[in-house]
């Protein structure tokens, strides 16, 4: 069903192989929790993961999904390839498909992932671009699964930068689940992609839409948001912090959002910024169980689409 396939936006899956994936996902955990911790279903194949940025949960956790499923497991930078020296993304993902099954990669630009799923012979996953995130949506979803106690018919609102990866995954998989993804943001900052996802929407019932108003928090089952200068956005920090700054997720929002309202973050943040830590650290936050479930829901795919 999966073997050889790329997951670059999850915008290749039906709905019915998303939930796959995040069943597959839920079963590793909780064998995982049970003691099964080593599952060698590719016992020595050998994955290759590329990271043009820094990277903590998504470095570790893939690291470790490949390895507890008996893969080998090589990392390195551009500057550690030939990469590094001009050596073109073509030629290199002809030449890690001689030696690897599976090659994971976190960069800049989504187009080199494009690049590298052109001309691989082997699946090729995104870690991260500048315009997805869908390892990061995966983990999201199996959250709020456990939380809620049910996949669809979610209401999640992401907010301040809905221009950004994590956002436009969020959509994505709120599209395959049946989910209302309200963006809530600037309008200097709205999408201009949401008719992609409108055939899903079609399928599963989803809606998916932006506003600048904080009142359509209401009612939500969980609050969203993401650091306002992701990496590569440097140059514009102090215009993203004015814009953004009447976005931030403190007491005030989570209470405007209601007692059922969780708190999500993808991670880093930086806490000051987009959340105020008595909600990042409060009892309706539900980030570090995000972070592990970015080790199981690697481990799914990792599972599904190495050959």
């Amino acid at each position: 069903m999966f073997r050889g396939r790329d997951v670059l936006t999850l915008m290749e899956f039906r709905p019915d192989e998303v939930v796959a994936l995040l069943e597959m996902a839920k079963g590793f955990k909780a064998r995982y929790h049970a003691g099964e911790v080593y599952t060698p279903i590719h016992l020595g194949k050998t994955a290759v993961l590329i990271f043009e940025k820094p990277s903590t949960r998504t470095r570790v956790s893939t690291s470790a999904a490949a390895y507890q499923l008996g893969m080998n497991v090589i990392v390195a930078n551009p500057q550690e390839l030939q990469l590094g020296r001009g050596e073109t993304v073509p030629d290199t993902a002809r030449t890690l498909s001689r030696y690897a099954h599976v090659i994971a990669a976190r960069v800049f630009k989504h187009e080199t992932l494009e690049e590298l799923a052109q001309y691989a012979d082997v699946p090729v996953l995104n870690l991260l671009s500048d315009k997805f995130h869908p390892l990061q949506s995966l983990a999201d979803a199996l959250t709020l699964w456990e939380k809620k106690g049910r996949l669809n018919g979610l209401k999640v609102a992401f907010v301040g930068d809905v221009g950004n990866n994590v956002a436009a995954s969020l959509a994505v998989i709120g599209s395959k689940l049946g989910w209302e993804v309200r963006l809530v943001g600037p309008r200097q900052l709205w999408r201009n992609d949401l008719s992609r996802l409108a055939e899903d929407a079609g399928l599963t019932g989803a809606r998916v839409y932006q506003t600048d108003s904080l009142e359509e928090l209401k009612g939500v089952d969980a609050v969203y948001t993401d650091v306002w200068v992701s990496m590569g956005f440097e140059k514009e920090a102090e215009e993203r912090e004015r814009l953004l700054r009447p976005y931030q997720v403190n007491a005030s929002v989570m209470e405007l959002a209601g007692p059922q309202a969780l708190f999500m973050h993808c991670l880093p943040a930086h806490r000051g910024m987009e959340v105020t830590d008595d909600v990042i650290d409060g009892p309706r936050s539900v980030v570090w169980d995000q972070a592990e479930n970015r080790l199981h829901t690697a481990k799914a795919v990792l599972a599904a689409v190495t050959p």
